[in-house]
């Protein structure tokens, strides 16, 4: 009988974290909107690779912006780039959840974030996550 009472709680634990997952997909789905007001205008069909930094971060500078540029020369008119100053913004930054720099949010062709990648991200790991792979 102490078993079945134990896999009853843990059935109950695991709904209950289904549950919040769930919550918490439906609440990120809805504030991708406002997010996106924050963007401005959005091209259809262009994919967008949001990039949070401030002046003082050296990996920004000396990594992470020149693997943007990588990405961005070898997509072309296919990848819009957002770069936002935390610093200068810190009601934008914190709205997106940016704790810390350099954060980069890839967003697809339909306006939905992709992937959240907080620190220094390589040019081969963008161009993997922009191709779905």
């Amino acid at each position: 009988m102490e078993t079945l009472a134990r896999a009853g709680i843990a059935l109950l634990i695991i709904s209950c974290a289904f549950a919040l997952m769930f919550i918490h997909k439906y609440w990120l789905r809805t504030r991708v909107s406002t997010l996106l007001g924050d963007l401005g205008q959005m091209s259809p069909g262009t994919f967008t690779l949001v990039y949070f930094s401030t002046p003082t971060c050296a990996p920004c500078k000396t990594i992470q912006r020149p693997a943007i540029h990588q990405v961005s020369k070898r997509m072309g008119d296919h990848l819009k780039v957002v770069e936002i100053d935390a610093s200068q913004q810190p009601e934008i930054a914190s709205r997106w959840g940016v704790m810390s720099v350099p954060t980069t949010f890839v967003i697809d062709t339909h306006g939905k974030i992709r992937h959240v990648n907080h620190g220094v991200t390589r040019a081969e790991q963008l161009f993997k996550q922009i191709e779905g792979r």
